[in-house]
């Protein structure tokens, strides 16, 4: 089973108000593939353990462009004071390499 880190969004998915995730990779993730949610799996520092959130099962995976991610959307991503452009921003701001016209991987989950 693979790690996928949710450092950034650790509390949505705790409190599982987070339904997708969108990843500027993940390129080879399938539907029906089980995931254990982290905290953060890179970066450890010596010493330091993995923090298991919960698992989780891919239910979609798709290929799309950052900027037309909707309002729905960034409700889905557990962010709801959040309009689109302020997401499109934060994600850019906190993944290298990204602009509102990258293509990114939306990947939508169920809690298991």
């Amino acid at each position: 089973m693979r790690n996928i880190s949710f450092f950034l969004t650790t509390d949505q998915v705790q409190t599982k108000t987070k339904t997708v995730t969108r990843r500027h990779g993940w390129w080879h993730l399938k539907q029906d593939e089980i995931l254990q949610a982290v905290v953060k799996c890179q970066g450890l520092k010596k010493g330091e353990k993995i923090d298991k959130i919960c698992q989780l099962k891919v239910v979609s995976v798709k290929k799309e462009t950052l900027r037309n991610i909707t309002q729905e959307e960034v409700i889905k991503e557990g962010f709801p004071n959040m309009t689109p452009g302020d997401f499109v921003k934060m994600f850019c701001d906190t993944h290298t390499g990204c602009s509102p016209d990258s293509v990114i991987n939306r990947i939508e989950f169920k809690y298991i």
